[in-house]
């Protein structure tokens, strides 16, 4: 059972290729756990920004003016800067600007809820157009149908236009999910402990910036081809048949 981590050990001591995620159960722990807050980093934006593009195109497709005007400003807003400084606006400013405002001493949300809430509005802009363009792809027929059948405008929305809408954008919103998950690794910037922070970590400590690298590489390279292949099949399984064929 220990014949693997000591051969490796042995390795790292005469070669200097040291994989001490292998044999070294501090380093090995350190990793899972960046591994374990990519994951709620990228599930929990996913979700977010899921909802937050829905809304939004649910308030343009109502066409009131307040919603879909306050959407258009979103929009404009989050997809205009960058992420990074997006995640630093709401850390070192408006995370500091509540908690005086509620005359806390304690930060209102974690680092790690920052996050979330940046990569959650960042990728919710795009999907806000994603999906309006996924909408506007049905054929106003289709609703119209909807409504003679007694359906009320949200209930045809909820109903019958997002998902086809869904459907139709599933390509792009595969696209912009991916973007997402490797997006991630911005929160590195205000000391979230995901993967890429653990690395660095492993490899400030041991010197094996290379092997580390490589790890690094593979693991996005593996989890981002592991979502793509399984979105693709979520497309094909929900596709409509002759539908944008």
């Amino acid at each position: 059972m220990n014949a693997l981590p000591e051969f490796l050990r042995s390795l790292a001591a005469s070669s200097g290729f040291s994989l001490t995620i292998l044999f070294d159960a501090y380093d090995r722990t350190l990793f899972l756990q960046g591994i374990a807050y990519t994951a709620l980093l990228s599930v929990g934006s996913i979700v977010g920004c899921l909802l937050a593009g829905a809304l939004g195109a649910y308030l343009q497709f109502r066409k009131v003016r307040f919603g879909a005007r306050l959407t258009d400003l979103y929009v404009q807003v989050f997809r205009n800067t960058p992420p990074l400084v997006q995640l630093y606006f709401f850390y070192f400013a408006l995370g500091p600007t509540l908690s005086g405002a509620f005359g806390s001493a304690q930060p209102v949300l974690s680092n790690v809820s920052w996050a979330i809430v940046a990569l959650t509005l960042y990728a919710g802009a795009f999907n806000v157009e994603i999906f309006r363009a996924g909408i506007e792809a049905v054929p106003a027929t289709t609703l119209e149908a909807a409504e003679a059948l007694g359906l009320n405008r949200g209930q045809a929305f909820r109903r019958i236009v997002l998902p086809l809408a869904l459907r139709i954008s599933l390509p792009s919103l595969n696209n912009n999910l991916i973007n997402l998950i490797k997006t991630t690794t911005n929160a590195y910037a205000i000391a979230v402990p995901e993967l890429l922070y653990a690395s660095s970590q492993i490899w400030s400590e041991n010197l094996n910036t290379f092997e580390m690298m490589v790890i690094l590489l593979a693991f996005y390279m593996l989890v981002i081809g592991l979502f793509s292949w399984a979105m693709g099949r979520v497309e094909r399984a929900v596709a409509v048949p002759g539908w944008g064929r």
